[in-house]
């Protein structure tokens, strides 16, 4: 059956929103692209928001949602009690936050069991929350079912002092690739990837550039051996 939109979902804020009930706010985030002091000509310097995390949806999610849920849940049976750390239901879409050691149980039953086949991982992608005390990385997975034509997402986190999360290219091995670029630009370190380097930039770069504590200046650009101050340095504002 083909059922993209589930129906009577509950109503839910947008993400990020701290009056969202059971937001968890991670971070107060000022101004944007970086622009600080008496450089910002733009007015954007004096934004000032909260960055929150939704909390988890309560039952019921509406729609397909709660028998793919309940499902996994069977499967998962009492060894994997607390492997889905919480449900969110968002925009009309499922995210599934998943603790990392299960995360691989999880995606095998999602694409093997007959009545989820979840087949196809677009693959995934990182992201960065230097305040959220021990779950600092996140790495975000997309599934889609092409038999049930279903989407769903799979969040794990990790603390930044342990940047591990398992592969799941025994599971879906296109995402080889993409765990490679998450690896590069995030830091997370996929555990039994076969060939874990990096993708996008040189194997000797220091760093992992879409951190938010990556600088967004002062980086000397490299061309065919020639070296070009950086940005910060070239432009005053005065």
């Amino acid at each position: 059956m083909s059922d993209t939109q589930p129906e009577n979902l509950p109503a839910t804020s947008a993400a990020g929103d701290a009056q969202t009930p059971g937001a968890e706010v991670v971070d107060q985030r000022q101004g944007m692209f970086g622009v600080r002091g008496t450089g910002d000509t733009s007015g954007f310097g004096g934004l000032r928001r909260q960055v929150a995390l939704p909390g988890g949806t309560p039952k019921p999610y509406g729609g397909w949602f709660d028998g793919a849920t309940e499902r996994l849940e069977g499967l998962l049976g009492t060894d994997g009690d607390g492997a889905i750390e919480k449900v969110v239901v968002d925009r009309g879409e499922l995210t599934l936050h998943i603790k990392r050691e299960q995360l691989v149980e999880v995606a095998q039953h999602l694409r093997d069991d007959e009545a989820l086949r979840f087949e196809f991982c677009s693959g995934v992608s990182g992201v960065h929350y230097p305040n959220e005390t021990g779950r600092e990385l996140h790495a975000v997975y997309h599934l889609l079912s092409i038999t049930h034509n279903r989407r769903i997402r799979l969040e794990v986190s990790c603390p930044d002092a342990d940047p591990h999360i398992p592969s799941v290219v025994s599971v879906y091995p296109a995402n080889d690739w993409h765990e490679r670029e998450t690896w590069d630009f995030f830091g997370i370190i996929f555990d039994g990837h076969p060939a874990l380097t990096r993708i996008q930039m040189p194997d000797d770069w220091p760093g992992h550039p879409q951190r938010k504590d990556y600088p967004l200046g002062g980086i000397d650009v490299e061309y065919k051996g020639a070296v070009i101050p950086p940005p910060d340095t070239r432009r005053s504002y005065n």
